[in-house]
């Protein structure tokens, strides 16, 4: 199917809904999994819990994910990777593009984005790759500037999408079209993600800015075209009028 891979000693920090659908996939392809967590996941199948992070990281590991949530992540690496993890680690940053919901049936033809920011170990980083290439994961390498770039025109423009539909409450109605209902079916994909991981595709994303200003600029011109379109056709009555007379 793909690139073969050794089994990986992973270590996860921040053991949340995601970080657990990932780790299912990991276990079920043989790799051995640990994980610390500010909450208690120490029942979870096949993983070795750890709530001390000084214990965790003492482990042996091949190979160490971030899995918190988008606002925190950057305290993590700051304050605690950056001190325990030695400088000549090799480094990728990755992006799934999709989650427990959309990766339910399976990864196949999914974008998974990762960039090699530091890597000595070539055979390393090419069996954690692998994880993802062997369950059928489209692979984009690209850098993380351009991953923002389109991050901010496709995943945060669609959250913000979903949440401006949630807050006009719209539902399903017995008269529903294909369009609608996938609008539909956005909002409640949006709003099932928490409210945090969309502030921070926001916050953490420097592009997101000009794409919420382009979407209410859009949005500003769609209104404008309507309303100069009722005033064109209230002339038109007017002079229909003035012509019967």
């Amino acid at each position: 199917m793909g690139s073969s891979t050794r089994t990986l000693k992973i270590g996860i920090i921040g053991f949340g809904t995601f970080a657990q659908f990932l780790a299912k996939t990991m276990i079920k392809q043989g790799h051995l999994i640990s994980a610390t967590s500010r909450s208690d996941y120490s029942g979870f199948p096949g993983v070795h819990f750890i709530r001390d992070m000084e214990e965790f990281m003492g482990l042996e590991h091949d190979v160490i994910l971030i899995c918190t949530s988008i606002v925190s992540v950057f305290q993590v690496v700051k304050k605690l990777l950056l001190q325990e993890v030695p400088q000549d680690s090799d480094l990728v940053c990755t992006h799934p593009m999709f989650g427990p919901e959309s990766g339910k049936d399976g990864w196949k033809d999914l974008p998974f984005m990762y960039e090699r920011v530091r890597v000595k170990d070539e055979t390393l980083c090419s069996s954690f790759l692998a994880i993802f290439e062997n369950e059928g994961c489209k692979m984009l390498e690209m850098s993380c500037e351009e991953h923002d770039r389109l991050a901010a025109q496709s995943q945060f423009l669609t959250h913000t999408i979903g949440r401006v539909l949630s807050e006009m409450e719209i539902r399903n109605t017995p008269i529903d079209t294909k369009g609608f209902e996938k609008l539909v079916q956005v909002k409640e994909s949006s709003t099932r993600d928490s409210f945090d991981l969309y502030s921070g595709l926001f916050i953490h994303n420097r592009f997101a800015k000009q794409q919420l200003h382009n979407l209410e600029s859009a949005l500003e011109r769609v209104k404008e075209t309507l309303e100069a379109g009722m005033s064109k056709i209230s002339k038109m009555d007017k002079w229909l009028l003035v012509s019967r007379k």
